[in-house]
This record gives C-alpha cells, sequence and structure tokens, in this order.
C-alpha cells in the first residue's frame, strides 16, 4: 500500500470511531521542499489538495503545476507576511495563518483589488507561546468578527500545539472555541494535525489535516 493509501486508511478509520463523515475531511498533502516529480505522483494518485509554507518557493513550482492541473487546491500553511499578500492572494485557495490585523488588512485590500477572495483560517495561538505566531484565545472573538467583515470568506480556526507536548488537550481546546464563537459546521472548520498527529486530531474535529512526511516517506 503506498503512503497516500495508507494515511487516507488512517482518517477513514480516525472518522469512524468518531463517528464523523468522511467526506467533511480536507486531507492536505504538504508539498515544501518537495519536487514538482514528487507532487505530481500525488496528483495522480488523485490527491489535489496541497500545502506550501513560503510564498516564494509556492510561485516558483506551483503556476506550472496549476496550469496543468486546475482542478488542485493550494493552501497557504505557513506564516505569512504582510508585504506577501498580494502574491499569496494570487497563488493560494485556502490561507490558514491569519493572525493579526495588519494581515488582516493587506489581504482584504490585496484580494479586493485582485478580484480574487482566497477563503482564511484563523489561526489561534491555542498554547500561548511566545516565540509562535497565532491569535490569543482572550482576542479571538473581536478578530472572528473582524475577519467575518472583511471581503474575506471566513475558513474556520487553525493551530499548532506546542511541539513536546500532547497535542490532544489543545485540538480539543481549538474545538471547544469554535463551539464558543459559533465556528462549526457551515460556519467554519478546523485545521489541526500534522503527519504525527493527524489520527488524534480527526477524532476531535479537525476537516483539514495537513500532512507532509507521512506522505513523502
Amino acid at each position: 500500500m503506498n503512503d497516500l493509501a495508507t494515511v487516507r486508511d488512517h482518517i477513514a478509520a480516525s472518522a469512524k470511531l468518531a463517528r464523523r463523515p468522511l467526506a467533511e475531511i480536507t486531507l492536505i498533502a504538504v508539498s515544501k521542499t518537495r519536487s514538482v516529480v514528487q507532487i505530481e505522483s500525488l496528483i495522480a494518485a488523485g490527491q489535489r489538495d496541497f500545502g506550501e509554507n513560503r510564498v516564494q518557493e509556492a510561485a516558483e513550482k506551483w503556476p506550472a503545476l496549476r496550469a496543468a492541473y486546475p482542478d488542485v487546491r493550494l493552501h497557504m500553511i505557513g506564516q505569512l507576511q504582510s508585504n506577501k499578500a498580494t502574491d499569496a492572494v494570487a497563488l493560494f485557495d485556502m490561507i490558514h495563518s491569519l493572525d493579526r490585523r495588519s494581515l488582516l488588512d493587506a489581504l482584504s485590500v490585496a484580494a479586493t483589488k485582485a478580484g480574487r477572495f482566497p477563503a482564511c483560517f484563523v489561526q489561534v495561538n491555542v498554547g500561548q507561546e511566545e516565540q509562535k505566531g497565532g491569535v490569543a484565545p482572550a482576542d479571538l472573538g473581536d478578530f472572528i468578527t473582524a475577519v467575518r467583515a472583511s471581503p474575506l470568506p471566513f475558513a474556520g480556526l487553525m493551530c499548532i500545539p506546542p511541539a513536546e507536548l500532547e497535542p490532544a488537550p489543545f485540538f480539543a481546546f481549538l474545538s471547544e472555541l469554535a463551539r464558543r464563537h459559533d465556528v462549526v459546521g457551515s460556519s467554519g472548520g478546523l485545521s489541526m494535525g500534522m503527519s504525527a498527529d493527524y489520527e488524534i486530531a480527526v477524532k476531535l474535529g479537525a476537516t483539514h489535516v495537513r500532512v507532509g512526511s507521512a506522505l513523502f516517506s
């Protein structure tokens, strides 16, 4: 069984245990540092959602790939600088790392000018780590209100738990924040879970999991 099939099977098993419809879970293949040949092998196997961490790397690889495979969806999953907003709007279908008002303003201006409006997840700093991006949980309500008032579609909430700690409590916390702020169902999803913990994330409500090394072993 290939890596993609294995990951899909694990997602399906986790969804079944959580009594969740498999259709509400999107697998994002994290293709940062991966070659076009590696990416095309996953596309040939049916994968359609891909994630990149850096605007510059995405700009080098993806315009030609998207021309060849127009049904592929590209996700920005890394930290995004406000001065890259115009390029990000042009490249990505979804942005998972919206975490501050200045970036919201820059993306809104760029999207309005381009007439292209990528849906945005609000990144939440669930571990309240000083070195990590994300909106503080206490500030989340006001920030969600600002995003919903902007021209950008609000996609939901995203988190990256502290690397050295068990992720489950942080995924549960993000799910609770989603309920608290009416970010559930048609109102938005949860982008959480990576190669080491995506099965746990699915059991705790993830709608988008970002998997890299488990797909490209």
